[in-house]
């Protein structure tokens, strides 16, 4: 798998499809790795060159000692870009990713052609909560916050129907580095775009979870009444609704890109 040097960080990314293809970058969600991003990529990977990584501090990217900021999660997505040869892409981020994928829109918005931003918003939390989210890490360990993150992901009646789907993001988050999840967890803390939405030009989607209790739907209502080319839909779902909604999250990506393409 390829892998990139930015900011002090060594970032583990791997891409599908055409060269010449349209090219599609994923970010991930905070305690979660580029898998979160099969189900899109397999629908995806015939007809968009599929760009998939783990942020910095998760999975196979390296894992630097203190706090994160989103502006060096956005950087590590340019220097994928940048390795790629790509002027530009469609960016497609959920949670802490969308958080990244809005911070590109913002500050470099040359770069980015469009955006999905699925269940997130300009401000996540605050920072007493991430500051206790913090304070859980340091006494509990991962297996905290997995057990805290299962029922905040996943609807009841999916965690029934796709118990083994769920199994496997229990572990993805047991098994992310410490320093890495609390590095994330100070970049979300200190982070506010709500300020400047409407700088962002470039067309976006907005895909919330009805029943998401982690990034509550109004947080992209607010997206979608200040950026000016936006979208919103909302799905039947809780927070990682490209998992639990597969093939309606999938329905509106790919409409999308190819409108935008």
């Amino acid at each position: 798998m390829p892998i990139v040097s930015s900011s002090g960080a060594v970032i583990s990314y791997e891409v599908h499809g055409a060269v010449d293809a349209p090219a599609v970058l994923f970010i991930n969600s905070i305690g979660t790795r580029r898998e979160l991003w099969d189900r899109q990529r397999r629908a995806l990977e015939t007809s968009y060159r599929v760009i998939q990584y783990d942020a910095r501090g998760h999975g196979a990217s390296s894992v630097p000692a203190g706090d994160y900021s989103i502006a060096q999660l956005g950087h590590d997505a340019l220097a994928i870009l940048d390795a790629e040869r790509l002027a530009a892409a469609q960016v497609c981020g959920i949670s802490l990713g969308g958080l990244t994928a809005l911070w590109l829109g913002v500050h470099a918005p040359d770069r980015v052609r469009s955006l999905v931003l699925a269940n997130t918003g300009a401000r996540i939390g605050s920072v007493e909560s991430w500051t206790a989210r913090i304070a859980l890490v340091r006494e509990g360990g991962m297996k905290a916050v997995a057990d805290l993150a299962m029922p905040l992901w996943f609807t009841d009646g999916f965690r029934a129907r796709e118990a083994a789907t769920v199994q496997q993001f229990r572990e993805m988050v047991e098994a992310c580095p410490v320093e890495g999840y609390l590095g994330c967890c100070a970049a979300l803390r200190d982070e506010d775009l709500r300020e400047v939405l409407g700088s962002i030009r470039c067309p976006v989607l907005a895909i919330a979870g009805a029943h998401d209790r982690a990034t509550a739907p109004e947080l992209l209502h607010l997206v979608n009444q200040r950026v000016p080319q936006s979208r919103l839909v909302t799905l039947d779902a809780a927070h990682l609704s490209n998992v639990e909604q597969d093939a309606g999250f999938n329905a509106s990506l790919s409409a999308f890109l190819a409108a935008h393409a």
